[in-house]
């Protein structure tokens, strides 16, 4: 029987708004122990790892699904790949032995660099071996269209396991259903347009049999969407990091405990994510002023994504996610007014409807076309709503094993969009909160003194929360005005 999917007008806005140098793939970066899939020569058993994939192939059945499109309309589908090829998406690579994390962090910047192939499944494992302390990196790279950061960490636990498990099972047979003709898409898409018009006079009916709360609904969007454009009318100050993004990425990391960012908002109050952007907007003022840009006159905002999916939804690909625009208080010295700024902030926007009229724009893409989506976000990209993207998913806080490795560390690769050339993602995982930070090469040749700034950034937050001992706080020089430049006597990878 023929088979097709729809995709969703939010999953299909990550088809229309990628290009050649804005590339739509997420991903991540995990670290396992080696000792149980390691050959005799002393590299990993790539063959095994591709069994237990393949024995879990049949939990995620879009990972053997394309891209096709509708005649005429070129609206995207998935459709089963009757070529799907496990070798082409699992790959095998390796590190000049002993590979440090340095070594790693240049190869996931280039492995990013590239875009996904769209006439395969869109995704790619790559599996790394020769990092030094016995450990094998994981690499993989998804298309935003197939899945949101909360689906990523469903999509872990699904290919992992929470005990150690060194047999993968027995791959399930699979036959690749036929593609439906060109006349049935038609046929359908038809069909889908002419029952329209019965769903306006469903609403309509409703409407006339509850004036008020139709009413009322309908002030509620429109308040919602005039709240998700105000960003747009009232642009972010321009920031080194909003320049042309090109098709090259830099990636580089951190990690902290989960328990000490829970000790600072213990202390000082606000949530956990406020923490977080607290440190995001403490870094940022330090990456100022190492850049000669005075942040005591800059208007900073930032793109905080907000998951929608409910409970019923949880192990589904696709997209359920809005967002909010969040100013960042860089213009702040002091730690603690710094949280308490965000802390407002976030307060504010959570009684205000920005993340319903993101909602709403993407229920209007889905009753007419994907491209009303991606056009609206374009046009706000072009008025610079926001300077940087910081996302931050939950994960599992047991620890998860594949083939028995246990997965030490994973961080999270965010997409570049138009004019940001710096996204902030980080995932929780064990109890460890593991900072992803990717960047456009040309722009931020000194990605590493932003993981510098964010480490010193949270370690004032601890001092003044009294959670860890004081830490020197290193000074920061301004230079002349004049002094525009980033530094490059480093090129990201020359240290770590």
């Amino acid at each position: 029987m023929a088979f097709y999917e729809r995709l969703s007008a939010q999953d299909a806005s990550f088809i229309g708004l990628e290009d050649s140098r804005c590339h739509m793939h997420v991903g991540g970066v995990m670290l396992f122990d080696a000792a149980p899939v390691r050959t005799v020569e002393g590299g990993i058993d790539i063959e095994r790892v591709r069994r237990a994939i393949e024995a879990r192939l049949h939990l995620v059945p879009r990972f053997r699904q394309r891209l096709a499109f509708l005649p005429y309309e070129q609206l995207p589908i998935w459709v089963d790949d009757d070529r799907f090829r496990l070798a082409y998406h699992v790959r095998h690579a390796a590190l000049p032995r002993p590979g440090d994390e340095r070594m790693l962090k240049r190869l996931v910047g280039r492995i990013m660099s590239q875009q996904l192939d769209r006439t395969r499944p869109l995704w790619e494992m790559w599996f790394v071996e020769g990092l030094d302390h016995d450990r094998f990196a994981l690499i993989s790279k998804t298309h935003h269209c197939m899945i949101d950061g909360v689906a990523g960490a469903d999509l872990i636990s699904v290919i992992m396991e929470p005990f150690p498990n060194a047999d993968p099972g027995q791959p399930l047979p699979w036959v690749p259903r036929p593609h439906p003709s060109d006349g049935r898409l038609l046929f359908d898409e038809v069909r889908r347009r002419m029952s329209q018009p019965l769903d306006v006079l469903r609403a309509a009916r409703q409407a006339i049999e509850h004036p008020e709360e139709t009413l009322s609904k309908i002030e509620e969007n429109v308040a919602a969407l005039a709240e998700a454009f105000s960003p747009a009318l009232n642009p972010a100050s321009q920031l080194p990091i909003n320049s042309e993004v090109g098709p090259s990425r830099r990636f580089d990391w951190t990690t902290m405990a989960v328990a000490d960012l829970k000790a600072v908002k213990n202390v000082l109050g606000g949530t956990l994510n406020d923490v977080v952007l607290a440190t995001v907007a403490g870094a940022l003022r330090r990456f100022c002023l190492q850049r000669a840009v005075d942040p005591d006159i800059l208007n900073v905002r930032a793109l905080v994504p907000v998951s929608v999916r409910g409970d019923a939804e949880h192990g589904a690909l696709g997209n359920r996610i809005t967002e909010i625009v969040a100013s960042l208080p860089i213009h702040l010295d002091d730690p603690v007014a710094r949280l308490e700024a965000v802390r407002i902030t976030m307060s504010g926007l959570k009684e205000s409807k920005q993340a319903l009229g993101g909602e709403v724009m993407t229920a209007i893409a889905e009753w007419t076309v994907p491209n009303v989506l991606v056009q609206a976000v374009k046009l706000g990209l072009r008025s610079r709503p926001y300077n940087l993207t910081v996302t931050n998913v939950p994960g599992p806080q047991i620890p998860l094993y594949f083939l028995a490795c246990e997965m030490q560390t994973t961080f999270p690769v965010v997409p570049l969009f138009e004019k940001v050339a710096l996204v902030v993602g980080l995932f929780s995982y064990n109890g460890g909160l593991f900072w992803g930070l990717t960047a456009d090469w040309e722009t931020v040749p000194d990605l590493h003194d932003f993981v510098e700034a964010i480490e010193v950034s949270f370690a004032e937050l601890q001092a003044a929360a009294g959670t860890s001992a004081v830490r020197a706080r290193r000074p920061v020089r301004r230079r002349k005005a004049a002094v525009r430049k980033p530094r490059r006597t480093r090129r990201a990878g020359d240290r770590r």
